[in-house]
Order: structure tokens, then sequence, then C-alpha cells
């Protein structure tokens, strides 16, 4: 198995420095706008930075805890680690956390980013021993540097074709040992060789409501916004039992009370704020609901196709079974079957519509 032929001016490479680094990939549309710029700043601002301050997840927690010692006793880095999950439930955030108990730099990319050869081995090949590369959607990494990565994760080497036709040649470059963390919220897309190559996998699932909870009121404390045991419950209610969601509505809410209230988040606040942003007691949103009024209204309760559905709303396919589809199939609103989705007795009842005589309900 050969990689990519590709060459490398060592020249070119920027010189290492003592600092924590921070890679972030180059945005594939426009330039980020000053308000997206101060979103971002916000969630470097709320996120843990230790695994003690890291809320919910207790069983992945534990196990990192053991690796993590381990590591650090055995004076090695940690082992590659695979966490995979639907968006919002905190991989990102706990790559850097495995960093900052590590002590270690950590660069940060995405398997879209990684677009040629050249790119994964100008990151490799200006890490020191110990440093940690977090790759987030490692699941779309392009087949000709995944090859390239297997031989590094495995070997700490990167294999060079220097050279065309007849006068190529190999050559091997030593890498110091380091580590990946891989994030996907599609594990099914890795391919056997990748996904063997971890020594740890852990799934994030959805938390409970009372962790949501606790860390809608870190978020409060940190942003020194004060906020009532009550609203902040009602937050995390409607909050997808995602922390990136009960942030960002944590923020929206915090918003509306300082130009229509007080400053202070109070129950009525919280839940006048969240029904203009037409997020209702389940969660649910615009897009959820007419998710399901489609199922129910344009396809008779299901079964449909996914993609039927996506052309009826007007929604991509890969949005809808990655971001919607998993809320929706976890409270019991809808059911995958191989015909394809059905709308429950739960979905009917939820948007207030009677059942037909005719159908028989999951």
């Amino acid at each position: 198995m050969k990689p990519e032929a590709w060459s490398i001016s060592i020249g070119n490479m920027k010189e290492k420095t003592d600092k924590p680094e921070i890679l972030a990939a180059p945005p594939a549309g426009a330039p980020e706008s000053a308000a997206d710029t101060e979103e971002r700043a916000l969630d470097l601002t709320l996120r843990p930075r230790k695994l003690d301050e890291f809320i919910g997840q207790d069983k992945v927690k534990e196990n990192l805890r053991t690796f993590l010692e381990a590591a650090r006793r055995r004076e090695e880095p940690i082992e590659h680690v695979l966490l995979y999950g639907s968006p919002g439930l905190g991989k990102t955030t706990l790559a850097h956390v495995i960093a900052n108990e590590m002590g270690a730099n950590i660069v940060t990319t995405s398997g879209p980013a990684l677009e040629r050869v050249g790119d994964l081995a100008a990151i490799l090949t200006n890490r020191e021993q110990g440093d940690i590369l977090f790759i987030d959607e490692i699941h779309r990494l392009p087949k000709t540097v995944e090859e390239v990565l297997y031989p590094a994760m495995e070997e700490f080497a990167l294999d060079i074709i220097v050279g065309k036709g007849p006068s190529a040649r190999t050559l091997r470059l030593t890498i110091p040992r380091f580590t990946v963390i891989g994030a996907t919220t599609r594990p099914s897309l890795l391919s056997a060789p990748l996904r063997d190559r971890f020594g740890l996998t852990e799934h994030l699932d959805y938390y409970e409501e009372l962790d949501i909870k606790k860390i809608v009121a870190r978020s409060a404390e940190l942003l020194a916004v004060p906020a009532d045991q009550e609203a902040l419950r009602e937050i995390a209610r409607r909050s997808r039992r995602t922390p990136r969601v009960a942030n960002r509505l944590l923020r929206r809410v915090r918003d509306f009370a300082q130009v229509h209230g007080t400053g202070t988040i109070t129950a009525a606040i919280s839940k006048e704020a969240l029904s203009r942003l037409e997020i209702d007691e389940c969660g649910l949103t615009r897009v959820d609901r007419d998710l399901l009024t489609a199922v129910i209204q344009k396809f008779g309760g299901g079964p449909v196709g996914l993609t039927s559905l996506a052309a009826a709303t007007s929604e991509d396919t890969e949005t809808i079974e990655s971001v919607y589809e998993p809320f929706l199939l976890r409270l019991g609103f809808i059911h995958r079957t191989p015909r394809g989705r059905v709308a429950t007795e739960l979905a009917y009842k939820h948007l207030g519509r009677d059942i037909p005589a005719h159908r028989t309900l999951l």
C-alpha cells in the first residue's frame, strides 16, 4: 500500500514553540463574522479544562481517568482515542481536557481540511513528543491521507515517495510519539483499519436533565448572569439534553433578560424567550415540528423514506439524519422501519393531532 507521491520542503516548516498550540482548520465558506467570532470565544470560555470540571458522561470520564493516570505513571503519551456521538455532546471539549490533563500541546483540524498528504505531513513533522492531534469529522478523511495516517499512528513514521518514475524512492521519516484523538458523528463510516488503530473508543450519549442543569448553572456563573433555579431548569428542559444547545439557549435568554427585563433570568423571562425562539417544552424546534408534521400530514403518518422527507421539508438528508432524527428517535416521536420513518402515537399527541382510526401506531 503506497501513499500518494508528494514532496516537502524542510526549510518552509514553521519553527516549534514551547507554547500550547491550537490550529483551527480554515473555513470552507465565507469569512467568519464578528458575531460568529464572539460566539466561538464564549464557547471557549465556557469549556471545562479539567476532567473534574466536566459534568456528565460519568462512565467515559472514569475510563479516561484510568487511562490518563496509567499514561502519566509510565511517562508516555496516552493511546489514540476515538470519541463518537451526536453533535454538541462534548467530543471537542474532551479532546482539550485530555490535552490539559496530560500537559500536552494540541493541534486541531478536521477530516475535510486535510485534503492532501502534504497537509498531514506538515502537521506531523512539526510535532513534539506527547503532542495531541485532534481530528474532527475523522470519517471524512480522504483515502490517500488515511493511508498515510496508518503507519504514523502505529509505527510513528511517515513513508514518503521522492521523485517519479523509475528513479522514485521511498524515504521513511521517524516522528515523535504522539496521540490522535478522532471525533465523529458517523462511526460506521470509518474504515476498519483506521478504527482498529484506536486504543480507546468511547461513545458520548445524551445527558441527563440534571447534568444539563448543572452545566447551565456553571455557565451562568462564568458569564456572571444572575438566574433563579426554576429558570435554569426551564432552559435545561428544552436543551435537547445537549450542552452546546444548553449554552446557546442560555446566552439567548440572557440577551432577552437584558433587553426586556432587569438582567436577571427568571422563569417567566426564560419561558417567554424560549417561546419566541420557537422551542417548545420538549426542546423541539420549528424544524423538528415541521418534520413530524410532514410525516403525519403529507405522508399519512408514514412510512416515508429519508429522501422524500428531505424534499418535503427542504432540508438536507444528512442534516435530518445526523442532527434532528436522533433526538426525535430518543423521545419516541418517530420509528425507523425497513420501509421508512413512521410517526408514533406520542408525535400525534405532541402536535395535538387526532390519530386516524385506521392507523395502528407503535
